[in-house]
């Protein structure tokens, strides 16, 4: 792990370039300003006055940064009334990230907004000649987000799931996952073997990737949500049973050997004053 600048530890503000709309709840904001992220890191956004929380990179290409969040809470619901041209304050990045090999033949399952970092591998890892399928799962047709996105990239198969069947297969993108892993496996596939599975998106779904993806040998990178506040490893709160591994240095993206270890994986979290909340 490399160490952080004394300089991204404090929060710099950003002036938001652009805001679109992605659903009724869901916004992606676009920052004049790059801070060096790698698909899987994470931000952490601060609203004077408010509360800083952490927020996925949906992009950086080295002039500019998104987030894509839904606002719900007083913290992303202040940071939703922000407008263009307003300033942002911005720390960062944290965290692990995805890693592959270059020419790896990736499947990308996406859960609600976690279909945001996801892009933001894809984007990357095309450029190392990989070659993707991009599952992106949503309650309802609504709620997809970063479909055109993904289908605007060379080399990446979009598959789509709903789970009221409105657009895409009807039920979870894991089946989806199991199906695509399934095939892969097949002698006289045309495609070549799956390499990794990648995923991000609501803990459940991630307990299911580890399951499906592991039934089928394939390894598997997951990004696990805990309550971060300082970001660097100092506070201790993003700290899970019983690896005591703290999520903002040893993870988000954490491999799948790793996941196995917290035992708290696919049962419950902890909230800011650490009293435990089933899943």
């Amino acid at each position: 792990m490399s160490s952080i600048s004394l300089q991204s530890r404090l929060p710099r503000t950003y002036r938001i370039k652009e805001i679109v709309q992605e659903t009724e709840m869901v916004r992606t904001y676009i920052f004049d300003g790059s801070l060096g992220a790698k698909p899987g890191q994470f931000l952490m956004c601060w609203m004077p006055g408010v509360d800083e929380k952490p927020f996925s990179v949906a992009f950086d290409d080295g002039s500019e940064t998104k987030i894509t969040f839904f606002a719900v809470g007083p913290m992303s619901e202040a940071l939703a009334k922000a407008k263009v041209g307003d300033l942002v304050g911005l720390r960062g990045p944290f965290g692990t990230c995805y890693e592959w090999d270059a020419g790896d033949h990736i499947v990308l399952v996406a859960g609600g907004y976690g279909a945001a970092p996801m892009f933001f591998v894809a984007s990357e890892a095309v450029k190392h000649g990989c070659t993707l399928e991009a599952i992106v799962g949503a309650r309802g047709k609504e709620h997809l987000l970063y479909l055109k996105e993904l289908e605007s990239l060379k080399h990446v198969s979009l598959h789509v799931s709903t789970d009221d069947g409105s657009v895409g297969h009807k039920g979870y993108n894991t089946e989806v996952l199991d199906m695509l892993l399934e095939a892969a496996a097949d002698p006289d596939a045309k495609d070549p073997p799956i390499d990794k599975v990648f995923a991000c998106g609501p803990e459940m779904m991630l307990k299911s990737v580890l399951t499906v993806s592991e039934k089928h040998g394939v390894p598997s990178q997951l990004s696990l949500e805990r309550y971060m506040k300082c970001g660097f490893g100092i506070c201790g709160n993003c700290a899970v049973d019983s690896s005591g591994a703290r999520l903002c240095i040893d993870g988000p993206v954490v491999k799948a050997e790793e996941c196995k270890k917290i035992s708290e994986f696919g049962k419950y979290h902890r909230d800011d004053l650490g009293k435990k909340h089933e899943f």
